[in-house]
């Protein structure tokens, strides 16, 4: 067995950054930048008027007259431009008429015909946003994190329509064992319903993978070569089930029928010992236990940081800390990652920890990492945690 830390350096060597592709900037939201995009125009392209009111040329006091001679509106700007004495109806928004120097807004004006008199000094603001004031042509953006509403808002501003984005990974999901049916489908006696390949599915597509989910593979070797088959063309294969080393658990042999390089088998930690990982061609292939607590914190613990390398982003897990508001027993040889709930006073640890308790998982909000030999830890100790995808 060789420890979570080990696992995990051996599992990054095993995948790289994702090729880049095109795609419509409406489509952008949740990607990953594969690279800078630079402005193609200032922002904004013109000298545009912060308020409506009228653009005159020159200082402005109380008192002051001038002559209305046109309007300038957003997108229909005034065409000539504006001497001493006249002044231009104008909105927000919209372009600053040549030689005008300043807008002086509206309630500060009273307005008679064509005649405007200034009402109130206008004080020293322009009320101008000049050319270029927020962005010049040629800046450059380039998000390190999924882009969200803001970043999409800025590229479409810079003049872009598509943007250049990392592939999505691809994940195909074999969930293993002749006892598992479909969730719907009427259990016999002996089955049960498969679930964590579900979860599984739901946690790597909230990273940012296009997750399949292949049918079931029962218990035989050419059920899982048809599944291996299948999954061929996908960046990582996920093999749920069957890693462990009984006489029903088969992925291993087959995985190494199939091609695996084996890259380690077992870690010492808890839940999730019978994990493996390898390359079968040009995929990465990872075997979870089967136990659904299990494949599921190994999602969170192995498969994520390797969506997070694949597409450009810092593979490392993000770790917190928080206080205990329950004790906790000495910890075993094995790293341990125990379900845990957040409450005002601290941590509380979910008294049973069974592999198999999805219910435990689904109150979690994170998991303490209890390292090898950890000695019982009082109410109060702080302990380092790792924060549940939702």
């Amino acid at each position: 067995m060789i420890s979570v830390a080990e696992a995990t350096a051996r599992l990054l060597l095993l995948v790289d950054v994702l090729p880049s592709e095109q795609v419509p900037l409406r489509a952008a939201s949740g990607r990953i930048m594969a690279g800078p995009l630079t402005a193609q125009h200032d922002q904004p392209p013109f000298p545009a008027s912060a308020m409506d009111g009228y653009a005159i040329a020159g200082n402005a006091t109380a008192g002051d007259m001038f002559r209305v001679i046109g309007t300038s509106a957003a997108g229909h700007p005034f065409g000539r431009p504006v001497a001493a004495g006249e002044a231009v109806r104008i909105f927000t928004g919209a372009p600053l008429p040549d030689g005008a120097t300043r807008v002086v807004i509206q309630e500060d004006i009273a307005r008679n015909g064509d005649e405007i008199r200034i009402t109130t000094d206008p004080g020293p603001a322009t009320h101008i946003r000049p050319e270029a004031g927020d962005f010049a042509k040629g800046m450059s953006w380039h998000s390190k994190t999924p882009l969200g509403s803001r970043d999409v808002t800025l590229l479409a501003a810079m003049g872009h329509n598509a943007v250049p984005v990392v592939r999505k990974p691809v994940v195909a999901f074999i969930m293993t064992g002749d006892e598992l049916r479909m969730p719907g489908e009427t259990l016999n006696p002996g089955q049960i319903t498969a679930s964590n390949g579900f979860g599984l599915a739901a946690m790597v597509e909230g990273a940012g993978a296009d997750a399949r989910l292949l049918p079931i593979a029962r218990d035989t070797v050419d059920s899982l070569e048809q599944a291996f088959a299948l999954a061929r063309d996908a960046d990582l294969i996920v093999t749920i089930g069957g890693a462990s080393v009984g006489d029903h658990d088969l992925v291993a042999g087959s995985a190494r029928d199939a091609g695996l390089d084996m890259a380690f088998h077992k870690v010492a930690m808890r839940p999730g010992k019978p994990l493996l990982a390898g390359r079968i061609g040009s995929s990465t292939l990872i075997g979870l236990p089967g136990n659904p607590v299990s494949s599921m914190v190994c999602g969170v613990i192995f498969i994520l940081p390797l969506i997070r390398r694949m597409l450009g982003l810092p593979p490392e897990l993000t770790e917190t800390s928080h206080v205990l508001a329950t004790s906790v027993p000495a910890n075993g040889p094995r790293q341990h990652y125990m379900r845990g709930r957040l409450s005002p006073e601290g941590v509380v640890v979910e008294p049973r920890q069974d592999s198999s308790l999805l219910s435990v998982l689904a109150r979690a909000d994170l998991l303490v990492v209890r390292p090898p030999d950890d000695p019982a830890l009082p109410i109060g100790h702080r302990v380092r945690t790792v924060m549940l995808p939702s």
